[in-house]
């Protein structure tokens, strides 16, 4: 079912963790060749490459590629009070945890009137992207929208991909998502050319689309295939990105201790997204790891989507790995960097504090990573691929920029004048040290 790596009595450098464990075989850098041919598509044509695009890629040509208002109103009014309610219950747990993220502004007094200080700007326009071809997700609307609305974002555009069961729209329930949370510039575009359209903007071809159907943004954010991953590392640096969130991932670091059907189950909630969804168990104990493969052999053929889920599981990017213990089990799993990384150990969130790469952390057996896909309160749009090595996950931070404010009085300017002079000088920039030097005299 799923295959198994065996690092007892091996001491491996982090390099050689990192060319050992699972990964898909398609990596970002072979679906950046495909998609660039996309984007410059989009940057050429505009709207006409979007319905192409969609017509080759999502089987239909959508006739409004902006999502009219009040198809937006009739998904709310239309959705099931229960999912309403779960959606709205989201809402309010994701806000909460969003506003203590916002960053406070600091001001520093160097010297009598020197003083620095650092202001929190939100950019002013962003592109939120949903996925929704094998699965639909509302909850990434919310992860998305709220966090950008707490950081104060003014302009927020909203793409998911188009539906032939529809009318060439997205799913009603993403629709409902956005119309609850006050969004109403909603687009029917997907894939690579959705982060196209965000990123360099796009002229209307139809007279629904107006003379230009979407701004280009400041900042993308969104969690989709490795195609969307790939797209988003090649337009960043035209617009910030918040990271390349490709196939979702889980990792656990489970002992003997932890129930084999708990954790079996987490592996296939994650395989049941997509079929190239990575599940990853690390355990030093032999008898978990038989426990756990024999719990998969049983449950994946009565799960729904159990032709997906294998297919997950028994891919390149899935394994069961066993360890000596779990110093290792630690050195295997930050080098690895899971989007999600449940502890179902012993002591787990003393295990949990000693993590150094992960986009999130779920700790204990009641902190399973479908909690946050939904109602934690956690952002669930994080890092795949390795990229938690170096960024994190969406929130608050991914729409603000840290302003320097500097302001010095013309004493404290004098006080630091020959020293500045003097360095300008030995940088063998004089102009420098001229421009200060002219000030008093």
């Amino acid at each position: 079912m799923i295959n198994r790596i065996d690092l007892r009595g091996r001491s491996l450098s982090p390099r050689e963790l990192t060319e050992i464990l699972p990964r898909p075989e398609i990596g970002v850098e072979d679906a950046a060749e495909k998609v660039a041919p996309i984007l410059h598509d989009v940057r050429l044509h505009g709207a006409s490459a979007l319905r192409d695009l969609s017509e080759r890629f999502d089987g239909v040509r959508p006739v409004h590629l902006r999502v009219p208002a009040e198809r937006l109103s009739a998904a709310l009014e239309t959705l099931d009070p229960l999912v309403r309610d779960g959606l709205e219950e989201a809402i309010r747990r994701v806000r909460t945890v969003h506003a203590a993220q916002r960053p406070q502004p600091f001001s520093v007094d160097l010297a009598p009137g020197a003083q620095v200080r650092q202001r929190w700007i939100p950019v002013r326009r962003v592109g939120l992207y949903v996925p929704g071809g094998i699965a639909v997700y509302p909850s990434s609307v919310i992860m998305s929208v709220v966090a950008a609305q707490e950081a104060g974002v003014r302009e927020l555009a909203v793409a998911s991909p188009p539906q032939r069961e529809n009318d060439g729209l997205p799913h009603p329930t993403i629709l409902a998502a956005c119309a609850l949370l006050g969004v109403e510039e909603v687009y029917a575009v997907g894939g690579a050319q959705a982060i196209g359209m965000f990123a360099y903007g796009a002229a209307g071809s139809e007279p629904q689309d107006g003379d230009y159907l979407c701004e280009p943004v400041d900042v993308i954010t969104g969690p989709g295939n490795i195609y969307v991953a790939a797209a988003k590392r090649l337009v960043r640096g035209v617009v910030g990105i918040d990271s390349e969130a490709g196939p979702t991932e889980i990792a656990i670091l489970a002992d003997g201790g932890a129930d084999p059907t708990h954790v079996a189950l987490d592996l296939i909630s994650q395989g049941e997204h997509t079929p190239d969804a990575a599940a990853v168990l690390v355990t030093p104990s032999v008898e978990l790891a038989a426990a756990v493969d024999a719990r998969l052999v049983a449950l994946v053929p009565e799960t729904k989507h159990a032709a997906r889920v294998a297919q997950a599981l028994s891919g390149p990017q899935s394994a069961i790995i066993v360890v000596d213990d779990l110093e290792q089990g630690l050195d295997v799993v930050d080098s690895y960097g899971a989007e999600h990384l449940e502890i179902q150990t012993s002591d787990a969130a003393a295990v949990a504090e000693r993590v150094q790469s992960a986009g999130a952390i779920f700790v204990g057996p009641y902190s399973p990573v479908p909690l946050g896909d939904y109602m934690a309160g956690s952002n669930h749009v994080l890092p795949t691929g390795g990229c938690a090595h170096y960024s994190s996950g969406l929130g608050v931070h991914s729409f603000v920029r840290a302003v320097q404010v500097v302001e010095y009085s013309a004493d404290a300017l004098q006080d630091l004048a020959d020293r500045i002079v003097a360095v300008a000088n030995d940088e063998d920039l004089p102009a420098h040290g001229e421009a200060i030097k002219a000030r008093f005299q």
